[in-house]
């Protein structure tokens, strides 16, 4: 489009997208009337006063169906997630109904297209979705996080079309999985992984270890980072995809955390396990490059599961702070909590624009790798931030086990740590603004 940015475009793209919403509910409308009413509806996209310039309006205007399925989520945890919380903590065990009622409603599949049973949906409404979910339970949230910005993305951008019929319809209905990158010795430096991959026929060989797995004790498949040529160094780190059937995968140690417990996290032993040739996703020697890829998506997710975690733990806290009295009067009444929720409110509102911001310009696709870095930084903070302010509110009732405040400030300390710890994003961040100046 001559004489139109990039910037405009990707707001043009999300203004073309509430159009499609509304021409699906009636298929006699002309897609001009459908444009017109998506513009207005969504004020995506204005012409300001005066000049006739296009104008991009806020970023928490969503559209028909990104209204939708934040409802739709909402209810959900409502109705199913909320009342097993404590229990699934306490127990640190995730409901199997629950990972099945997940699946039933399409969570786990949120941008896979209809030809291979997921939603056919946006990124945006993916990050929607975690946000949701974290408001009630981070442990929940971070599942369905990996299962959507690292699994399935890897499959659908870099998968052959058998990959794809495989194992998308998988992942869609009943197959969680798992991103096996992290090692005893290789954390936040990804690349000194040792699991190793060597070449028999046309099998590999796989031999390693890996630690932190997410969701490693329901996975039915897992997508490994294996060293296939040593002498390479970090350039024959190579993507494997690994059933968990195969003989030699077990699932070792499941880990005794301080929050999300409810979330698995397991260390997962590959021993002389035999992966076909044909089971390389993407390219012989570029894992290392769709490692550190999908982790800047998957920081969007972590960003949003953080952001959604303070609100719910401040959502508590202002609703029994408006509830007990002392002296005679609220506890929100003092100024000095006053104070406190306006100042915890507008972090919560700014590292939900930076999350939002960087699920933008991913569904645009404009370069997003700062943005992501600094929507996890922020967010991971501010989660932080809000539920230790939220245990302060309650009082002695925000110390306790009864209380979700609780949970979620236990919950938070994970946000600085997992997909790239805080020291990470901060080199990642000034290592671009090096590179734009």
């Amino acid at each position: 489009m001559r004489g139109v940015s990039k910037f405009a475009c990707s707001f043009l793209y999300q203004g073309l997208r509430s159009a499609q919403a509304i021409c699906r509910t009636s298929v006699h409308r002309p897609i001009k009337t459908c444009i017109s009413e998506a513009y207005s509806i969504q004020s995506v996209f204005q012409h300001s006063k005066g000049n006739g310039a296009l104008q991009s309006l806020p970023l928490t205007v969503l559209s028909e169906d990104e209204r939708a399925m934040k409802d739709t989520v909402y209810r959900f945890c409502k109705e199913r997630v909320k009342p097993l919380v404590l229990k699934m903590d306490q127990e640190s065990q995730m409901d199997e109904g629950l990972i099945r009622d997940l699946f039933k409603n399409g969570f786990f599949a949120m941008e896979v297209p209809a030809e291979y049973g997921g939603n056919g949906s946006s990124f945006f409404n993916s990050v929607l979705t975690i946000e949701e979910l974290a408001k009630i339970d981070p442990s929940v949230s971070v599942m369905v996080d990996v299962q959507n910005t690292l699994i399935n993305t890897l499959f659908l951008k870099l998968g052959t079309e058998d990959q794809k019929k495989t194992y998308l319809p998988r992942l869609a209905v009943d197959t969680l999985g798992s991103f096996c990158l992290s090692e005893a010795g290789s954390g936040s430096d990804a690349f000194a992984l040792k699991t190793k991959a060597e070449k028999r026929g046309d099998h590999y060989i796989l031999n390693g270890s890996k630690m932190w797995i997410t969701s490693a004790e329901h996975a039915g498949l897992f997508l490994v980072m294996a060293n296939a040529d040593m002498n390479a160094g970090y350039k024959g780190i190579t993507c494997f995809i690994v059933d968990r059937q195969t003989p030699g995968v077990s699932i070792r140690k499941k880990e005794d955390k301080l929050g999300i417990r409810a979330s698995a996290t397991c260390i997962v032993d590959f021993q002389d396990v035999h992966v076909p040739e044909a089971n390389i996703l993407g390219k012989f020697g570029e894992g290392y490059k769709y490692a550190v890829g999908m982790l800047n998506e998957g920081r969007i997710g972590i960003g949003a599961q953080m952001v959604g975690l303070a609100q719910g733990a401040v959502d508590i806290a202002l609703k029994y702070t408006m509830e007990r009295r002392q002296f005679g009067k609220r506890i929100y009444d003092f100024q000095a909590i006053r104070h406190q929720v306006a100042r915890v409110l507008t972090q919560i509102e700014c590292g939900r624009l930076l999350v939002y911001n960087a699920a933008r310009l991913r569904d645009a696709g404009l370069p997003f790798t700062k943005q992501a870095a600094m929507a996890k930084l922020y967010a991971s903070e501010v989660a932080e931030e809000a539920a230790s302010k939220a245990v302060e509110w309650m009082g002695g009732m925000g110390f306790v086990r009864d209380s979700l405040v609780e949970k979620f400030y236990r919950d938070a300390k994970i946000g600085s740590i997992y997909e790239g710890t805080s020291n990470i994003q901060l080199n990642t961040i000034a290592k671009l603004v090096e590179q734009e100046q």
